[in-house]
């Protein structure tokens, strides 16, 4: 079964057009060299929370004390527990208000105080307020600014493979998920921008075909390296309740307004965790905190604990809250500013990812850049709230830059039939599979397992049982059937799904039996302290298993800052 129906080419191929893909896209178009961009799903059909997620910069959109990108990069290595990317943090946080400056050129509104600046809110671990509310606005910027550039953005396009010759990319090969018509893309580099694995987990943020490690059998199949897969934050407020929304994450403006925190018993339980910082400490010991009183008994009927807003005054959560306000009202005809919410630990950030250099996101594999979650280095064990905004904004045009003046070097690119022939086959093979296991049960099977034994908290039985029961479960694989209906080709994306979440799943596992200590949003029960010896980067392939690297030494005077916090600081407030 074969239908080649487009064969394309292009200087830059952008897998993904979320805010990272298009902001490289954008880059790449604007330096003048060709470029398309493929995406799952429709330009417009964009994945929501029930927050609007914020961002970091420095000192050009700031308000109140002045401080410095130095100051952001601290925070981010802080909050990373030794394990983030001294490099990729400064890089992040030198160029973050130049990421503001460039949507605000493609046409981004802020909300602003009085004094001109953009509005600024606290968020933890931050030692200022640097958070605006501006992730819808950031979006719908990049999709304008990429509409007057003609940037091509071609919907319904499952990428299955990235076409490698001797360890040099030149293109994908995929299908329309209406259709089934195969897509050709030669290329002379790729940027990957197809996002994390927390799919993988039973509650999370991502919607179904979101998240679920595409990234990550991607570049390995190409050959690159994952570095800290088993890095993932549990965001702490995941709705319970209703199933379609189950899992999505309430706004951290919740907390930063002054929500608490209770347990069955009407217990404000941080008291027990962060008795100083209470609420707005880190996310990783909030979702630990939350486990903990589930797990012992403290929770609600549903497994769950309650965000409680109404204490606030009303106009307070109206005006601060209005999107947390009005979505709860739409999806459980609840009244936050009367009743609490109930939430739990939702898998919503892969922290690790695709191993890239610091200077431009650029793999192992020559032509290979990758951005946005797919990537790994600033976040290290916890990430700071609110930079995954910026990063995209900062690495976007970074590596597109970098993947332009790479194509434009290029003298002549090598292809090879084979590697197409192979794709093909792949798919191909799939496609005819008639077998008697069920894709989407085998699916739910993965994400059993993970949830039970690489959740919040794990350990080495837990661990080790869980890499048994993915073994089955490939085993199982050589059985699936596909079937192709009048819906589409959606089963077909969903056996490529099983593919990358199994090959996720077991880099996650393998690091996460690595690790034997507790750091940041990795908890190991049988190893509850941090380990000086693992202040290290686990390093993923399946030709070298998991190897251990040294994190880049952090600057002596960002180092300073890390632990000096100053008088005016709004961190433990």
């Amino acid at each position: 079964m074969s239908s080649l129906g487009h064969q394309l080419a292009t200087s830059v191929l952008v897998v993904g057009a979320g805010g990272a893909g298009l902001r490289a896209a954008i880059e790449v178009a604007e330096a003048g060299i060709a470029v398309i961009a493929v995406a799952k799903r429709a330009a417009d059909d964009v994945h929501h929370t029930v927050p609007t997620s914020g961002c970091s910069a420095e000192a050009p959109f700031a308000t109140g004390p002045v401080e410095t990108w130095e100051r952001h990069a601290a925070d981010t290595l802080r909050a990373g527990h030794s394990l983030a990317d001294p490099r990729t943090a400064q890089v992040v946080a030198r160029y973050a208000a130049q990421g503001f400056h460039d949507v605000g050129r493609y046409g981004m509104r802020l909300d602003r105080q009085g004094c001109g600046g953009a509005a600024r809110r606290r968020f933890a671990d931050h030692t200022y307020r640097r958070a605006a509310f501006t992730a819808l606005e950031v979006r719908r910027a990049l999709r304008e600014r990429a509409e007057q550039l003609a940037v091509p953005v071609l919907p319904n396009v499952y990428v299955t493979r990235l076409l490698v010759d001797d360890g040099t990319v030149f293109g994908a090969y995929g299908f329309d998920l209406v259709d089934g018509s195969r897509y050709l893309v030669h290329a002379d580099s790729v940027i990957l921008a197809t996002g994390g694995h927390t799919r993988l987990w039973r509650r999370t943020s991502s919607r179904r075909g979101e998240n679920t490690g595409d990234t990550f059998r991607l570049a390995v199949e190409a050959g690159a390296r994952l570095r800290d897969p088993e890095l993932v934050q549990f965001h702490p407020f995941g709705l319970i309740r209703p199933e379609n929304a189950a899992g999505m994450p309430v706004s951290e403006a919740a907390r930063g307004v002054g929500g608490v925190l209770l347990n069955n018993l009407g217990e404000r339980f941080m008291t027990r965790y962060d008795a100083e910082r209470m609420e707005l400490c880190s996310r990783d010991k909030i979702a630990l905190a939350s486990y903990t009183e589930i797990k012992e008994g403290r929770g609600t009927r549903a497994g769950g604990v309650w965000l409680d807003l109404s204490h606030l005054p009303r106009e307070t959560v109206l005006t601060r809250l209005p999107r947390v306000h009005q979505a709860l009202l739409d999806l459980q005809m609840l009244d936050v500013t009367h009743d609490p919410i109930e939430v739990a630990p939702t898998a919503q950030y892969s922290m690790g990812g695709v191993w890239v250099r610091p200077e431009d996101h650029s793999s192992d594999v020559d032509g290979l850049f990758v951005v946005g979650e797919a990537a790994s280095g600033l976040h290290g064990a916890d990430r700071l709230e609110e930079n995954s905004l910026i990063e995209p904004l900062v690495y976007g045009r970074i590596a597109g830059r970098a993947a332009a003046e790479y194509s434009a070097g290029l003298t002549s690119q090598q292809r090879s039939p084979a590697a197409v022939r192979a794709a093909e086959a792949d798919v191909n093979r799939l496609a005819v599979a008639d077998g008697d296991q069920d894709v989407r049960a085998l699916q739910r099977s993965v994400r059993h397992l993970m949830t039970e034994r690489a959740g919040v908290v794990r350990d080495e039985a837990g661990l080790t049982a869980g890499l048994a029961e993915l073994d089955a479960i490939e085993d199982r694989m050589a059985y699936v059937g596909v079937h192709i209906d009048i819906g589409g080709f959606q089963d077909l994306a969903y056996a490529f799904d099983l593919k990358s979440a199994v090959l996720a799943a077991r880099a996650t596992l393998l690091c996460a039996l690595e690790r034997r200590e507790t750091r940041g949003c990795h908890n190991r029960s049988d190893h509850p302290d941090v380990d000086p010896d693992l202040d290290v980067n686990l390093v993923w392939s399946p030709a070298t298993g998991v190897r251990r690297e040294p994190v880049a030494p952090v600057p002596t005077h960002i180092a300073q800052l890390m632990h000096d916090v100053p008088a005016d600081a709004c961190l433990l407030r």
